[in-house]
């Protein structure tokens, strides 16, 4: 199945290392939220799913959305109907969610 929008939340989770990861923030609870509110979008075909890592954990929780490949950072659950509303909506991303490049 082809979708119009695609989530991806990692869900990475690195046991025993130093470094951060995003899974340990309360990745799976992001992929929850974001099923759950997807629900609210009429006549789209839409997809929020668990990843392995994106590579930037140290940017915090870590959320990409394709097709466009836009990269949110630092994402809380408070944050999830912010960018369901904004950004698949309405088409316009959540500006300070944004990875910086």
């Amino acid at each position: 199945m082809v979708f119009d929008v695609h989530i991806f939340v990692c869900c990475n989770q690195r046991s025993g290392d130093e470094r951060l990861s995003c899974g340990e923030a309360h990745g799976l609870a992001l992929v929850a939220a974001f099923k759950k509110h997807l629900k609210s979008v009429p006549n789209m075909k839409l997809r929020a799913n668990k990843s392995g890592c994106l590579g930037i954990c140290d940017f915090g929780p870590t959320v990409a959305i394709y097709p466009e490949g836009t990269f949110y950072v630092g994402v809380k659950e408070a944050d999830v109907i912010e960018i369901v509303e904004s950004h698949i909506k309405g088409g316009k991303p959540v500006e300070r969610l944004l990875l910086k490049k």
